[in-house]
């Protein structure tokens, strides 16, 4: 089976959704697909990149198989590229390892989790020009592993970070010695954005404790460049074997993109990267999941040294056309769910935005800001 190309598209543009912690299984499979469906058609990217903790690891394999089926012949039914990584939930229980989840998610067509990489789930993909003749971007797709062995969260390991440094090189000495620019993906983010946060001198709204040490908070810092909300605590693992280091030595990553912590939609500049956190791409049914949604990325071809990036929520995904639009279709479980997203949303965003204004109000601090 021949593995998909990611290239720039005929308007020489890169377009990538990044979908994370869809955490599919029986009690919210479908209406996770139907809206994860919905947004791929609206956006239709030239690539997806799922960042973990993506589908319920069953004891029977062939239920595991099943919600992979599910999942991705949303994009092999639309020919859109995905990139599959793993997060701490995806092989903790069940019968499947991760070696067996990635076999079985390229045995479909729209998968490329393919690659060098030191694991089945760390790989670099070329992204090439519009002709395809030269790679002018590329994405680095980490598996950041499950738990330490205190059962604190993971990492990229030490053999990881030395394998994207050698790729790295690679990479640059066969484009003549000039560096290709590129993203990288993974479920957990890194522990040196806790040195982009600003450390409270005590506990204060929008503050979060710190993921090992409970006592301290932190919370955005207004000299610096941030962009979106911090929701909670941002759930690094606990060792840091230099990654981010390494990324910052070899001035290839413009931005890292993580999940892991669900609400979190934020992103802080440190050393010249973007430390960026995505949206859980599940819903639940609920109010407090119609928050929840996906990240679009575009990069120019023309001048791929930087991006645009745009959060999308369940909530605002369906306007008048769109409900015309199921209507018409006759989907009447669509209908539900569209209405259910919508109307439960509507009481989130409010109480989100009444939230973060009285913050404002009372403290005097930017808990929000533009992308």
């Amino acid at each position: 089976m021949a593995i998909p190309t990611v290239k720039f598209n005929k308007n020489g543009k890169l377009k990538i959704m990044h979908i994370t912690d869809t955490h599919l299984d029986h009690d919210n499979i479908d209406m996770s697909l139907f809206l994860i469906n919905w947004a791929c058609k609206k956006e239709m990217p030239d690539v997806a990149v799922i960042t973990g903790d993506n589908v319920h690891n069953d004891d029977n394999a062939e239920v595991t198989k099943s919600y992979i089926d599910r999942l991705m012949r949303i994009f092999d039914d639309l020919s859109i590229p995905v990139a599959i990584t793993y997060g701490n939930h995806d092989s903790e229980v069940g019968a499947m390892s991760r070696s067996e989840l990635t076999d079985y998610y390229n045995t479909h067509s729209s998968s490329i989790t393919y690659g060098d990489g030191p694991d089945s789930a760390t790989y670099c993909v070329p992204v090439y020009s519009q002709n395809g003749d030269k790679v002018k971007f590329n994405l680095w797709i980490f598996d950041s592993n499950d738990y330490d062995e205190k059962g604190r969260y993971g990492c990229v390991l030490p053999h990881q970070v030395e394998w994207y440094k050698k790729k790295s090189d690679e990479i640059t000495a066969a484009n003549g010695g000039e560096k290709i620019y590129s993203m990288a993906f993974q479920h957990m983010i890194v522990a040196d954005v806790y040195d982009a946060l600003k450390k409270a001198d005590k506990h204060r709204f929008y503050s979060f404790h710190h993921m090992y040490e409970k006592n301290d908070y932190y919370m955005f810092d207004p000299k610096v460049h941030n962009f979106g909300t911090l929701n909670e605590t941002p759930c690094s693992g606990y060792y840091n074997y230099g990654q981010f280091e390494a990324m910052v030595e070899k001035g290839d990553v413009l931005a890292m993109f993580t999940g892991h912590d669900h609400t979190n939609a934020f992103g802080v500049k440190h050393k010249g990267i973007d430390i960026v956190n995505s949206l859980s791409t599940r819903y639940n049914g609920d109010r407090f999941s119609s928050q929840y949604g996906y990240r679009i990325l575009e990069i120019e071809e023309s001048d791929t040294s930087k991006y645009t990036s745009r959060n999308e929520r369940w909530y605002n995904m369906f306007k008048k056309p769109d409900f015309a639009e199921l209507k018409k279709s006759g989907d009447e479980f669509g209908m539900k769910t569209a209405k259910c997203v919508t109307s439960k949303g509507r009481i989130q965003k409010l109480y989100t935005r009444v939230g973060r204004k009285f913050v404002t109000l009372v403290t005097g601090r930017q808990v929000t800001y533009p992308h």
